[in-house]
């Protein structure tokens, strides 16, 4: 089984990323990357909250929450006009319809700026389960290197548009902060982790 293409869940965290086809950019300017966070608030959050992100010129990575089925089935009576049924419907094809959404969205209002033509992403946006609490540590440890790792900046923090500066922060936010914070049991741990030179302790397909 490809573990990159499997089906998003309820109640269930994944690290989701994807990236521009060939050597095509995702994101040009800063409004383009805050009208990427506005699209994947409007489209995303009734079926998921988030936990981190990451932005860059040509990829995204995201760590996300599922919400409970009760909630995505209110939503999904919402968007279709109609009850879920578990025997005609497959609530994880609506969950995944959601982010389809936000990617074309995206897509469609980037290429009339651009005056560009066709696909922008690659493929399928892939996606990986946490299955054991050290995959956690992993993906926000990566979400807030992977800045770095791509010599954009020389410290974590520095980057403009990740999460980290708004988890360390006060600001209101729709990130599960709080969650975050309690995982590494206290803001200044949190701070002080993502600094840290670590080996991740299991494979993450670099994009």
């Amino acid at each position: 089984m490809n573990t990159y293409y499997q089906k998003l869940l309820p109640n269930n965290i994944y690290h989701l990323f994807s990236r521009a086809v060939g050597s095509e950019k995702l994101l040009l300017t800063p409004d383009n990357y805050f009208y990427f966070l506005n699209k994947l608030k409007q489209h995303t959050s009734s079926v998921c909250k988030i936990f981190c992100y990451t932005l860059l010129p040509n990829h995204f990575h995201i760590v996300a929450k599922i919400e409970n089925e009760e909630s995505i089935a209110r939503h999904f009576k919402i968007v279709k006009k109609k009850a879920f049924n578990p025997a005609e419907n497959d609530i994880s094809d609506f969950i995944m319809e959601r982010f389809s959404n936000l990617l074309n969205s995206y897509t469609k209002a980037f290429n009339k700026r651009e005056s560009r033509k066709g696909a922008l992403f690659m493929d399928y946006m892939r996606r990986s389960i946490v299955s054991k609490e050290s995959d956690f540590t992993t993906y926000v440890w990566y979400v807030h290197k992977n800045a770095v790792h791509h010599h954009l900046t020389k410290k974590v923090g520095d980057w403009p548009f990740d999460s980290y500066q708004i988890l360390i922060g006060d600001s209101t936010t729709h990130l599960l902060r709080n969650d975050i914070v309690q995982w590494f049991g206290n803001k200044d741990l949190f701070i002080d982790f993502p600094q840290q030179e670590i080996q991740p302790k299991i494979n993450i397909q670099e994009v």
